[in-house]
């Protein structure tokens, strides 16, 4: 098909119905199908950073990394030009996409040609689009002028997104143009702190949407380590109170004795120890948000008073005779099922019922499909910039582990997870892109990817170490000594790559290409199991 062809798609789609993602993807999908390459992105400037909308040839994770400029010197010249710039494959410049694009390993990455071009939208930076090709040579001078077109269209395209997302806005909530703008570039702030794109997280954005810039009490609901805390914040800064303080207070860490001095302050000499007046948490939040972390942890006595401000809308300093109205706007939040509290007598149904105007609820993160890669995407560019790593990836099989683990500590635990994964692949393997594998991440069998093994408990692990051990004759002494999951998982581990080594003769790379499995990656599980 020729290029015009491509050209007039994405001419047709500007009239089109269509979300902005799917009008985003098609786009892309345009300009990597006319022009020579392996990879293609669309990116949009936020802050300081540069984040994909959408990728092609890319690896999941890409579309959760936001590449600050001032580390990425290719994409910081893109969008500092206004015409198109080539990077020749003799470019000494890293290349931010090195070790990310789908289906190829980053020893393949020793030459490529890539180039990008700025978008700009009503006379300012919007973004940037970039096209990167592993075979050096192809992007001639043709190939420049056609980037340039595909540039132009890209801004057009910007536009009637843009502009159809901002009306959609507007009849949402019934609101002027003016006012669905700042409601957007809350949206856009919400989404820089939210990675996500599944259905529960953008109906949980579209609620925000809804009740953030109101004066209602909102209680957001979930398990521990959901993102509870980013919620709140994204209602602040969506809300008119948005200039004003946000101020947080953990209740779980507010002893009784200390609760009136740190909710509603205290003058001085109104106990041992008050050498000074101290405004509480209430005048700190005036004409702001407060917000009440925990809230499912105060005791009965505390729930008392917090009731009674609430329904007052008057704070009395401790030891001062004076009443202060206060302007907050509460946001409460609890890992707790309220409710149920209320029923079990452990928390005041009329402050449940003050503080549950507008709940919300935050999904965990094993419900959100593939959300888990795009926040992977973030964590990882986080840990690359930490470490001053060119590039930190994730290995062969571990975009199937993270998603199939349960992550019952949620996204605190998997950020957690890539951390400690990050600083384990440095050790292992020194250089500047450096690959996380299974082993690194430790959360299930680096086996059980390759072998399509579903282990859910230690028994069944048992199971299959001790049917191995007869098949080998080894011993497993399973059947007198306890095992812990890590050691059943590992003597498993042993055992079937025993097999597969005696299979092959004692090759291992032939026996890591029959497991599926990484030659690096099982080369460092050999040495962990002791071969």
């Amino acid at each position: 098909m020729e290029m015009s062809s491509f050209v007039f798609a994405v001419i047709e789609d500007l009239g089109a119905d269509l979300d902005s993602s799917t009008r985003y993807m098609r786009y892309v999908n345009s300009l990597a199908a006319a022009l020579p390459g392996h990879a293609c992105a669309l990116l949009k400037k936020e802050g300081s950073a540069l984040k994909p909308l959408a990728v092609r040839g890319l690896t999941p994770d890409s579309l959760g990394r936001r590449f600050e400029l001032n580390e990425h010197p290719r994409l910081n010249a893109i969008v500092t030009y206004r015409g198109v710039t080539h990077f020749p494959n003799k470019s000494t410049l890293p290349d931010p996409y090195d070790g990310l694009l789908e289906g190829v390993h980053v020893g393949d990455l020793n030459v490529h040609d890539c180039m990008g071009c700025a978008l700009h939208v009503d006379g300012k930076l919007w973004g940037a689009i970039t096209l990167d090709s592993l075979k050096a040579g192809v992007f001639d001078v043709r190939v420049e002028r056609a980037m340039a077109m595909f540039a132009r269209l890209g801004e057009a395209v910007v536009r009637v997104a843009e502009l159809a997302e901002r009306t959609s806005t507007a009849l949402a909530l019934g609101q002027n143009s003016g006012e669905s703008l700042r409601a957007l570039e809350g949206v856009q702030l919400a989404r820089r702190e939210m990675i996500g794109d599944s259905k529960s997280i953008r109906e949980l954005k579209h609620e925000i949407l809804t009740v953030a810039n109101s004066q209602l009490a909102v209680l957001i609901h979930g398990e521990t380590g959901v993102g509870k805390e980013l919620v709140a914040q994204a209602l602040h800064a969506m809300s008119d109170r948005a200039n004003l303080p946000l101020v947080v207070i953990n209740c779980a860490a507010l002893p009784d004795q200390l609760i009136e001095s740190e909710l509603f302050g205290h003058v001085k000499g109104a106990f041992s120890g008050a050498e000074r007046d101290r405004q509480g948490k209430f005048e700190l939040a005036n004409g702001g948000t407060l917000f009440l972390d925990e809230v499912g942890e105060l005791s009965a006595s505390a729930q008392a008073k917090l009731l009674r401000v609430l329904q007052s809308g008057q704070v009395q300093r401790v030891g001062s005779d004076k009443e202060h109205r206060v302007d907050v706007r509460i946001v409460a939040a609890s890992n707790r099922d309220l409710s149920a509290e209320v029923k079990a007598g452990r928390f005041r149904a009329d402050l449940y019922h003050r503080l549950c105007v507008y709940p919300l609820y935050v999904p965990p993160l094993r419900e959100r499909g593939d959300d888990v890669l795009l926040l992977a995407g973030y964590f990882l560019e986080q840990n690359r910039s930490r470490l001053g790593l060119r590039n930190l990836r994730l290995g062969r099989g571990c975009e199937a582990a993270l998603k199939r683990y349960s992550w019952p500590g949620n996204v605190r635990e998997l950020e957690h997870t890539l951390g400690r994964a990050a600083l384990k692949a440095r050790r292992d393997e020194p250089g500047l892109i450096v690959t996380v594998g299974l082993e690194h991440l430790d959360l299930v069998d680096e086996l059980e990817p390759a072998l399509g093994l579903t282990v859910d408990n230690l028994s069944m692990i048992n199971r299959l170490v001790t049917r191995t051990s007869n098949q080998t004759g080894t011993p497993t002494g399973l059947e007198t000594s306890p095992m812990t999951y890590r050691d059943a998982v590992d003597a498993f581990s042993k055992n079937l790559i025993q097999q597969v080594l005696q299979h092959n003769a004692g090759n291992r790379a032939a026996a890591a290409r029959q497991l599926g499995l990484d030659s690096g990656n099982f080369h460092r599980m050999l040495k962990r199991l002791g071969f």
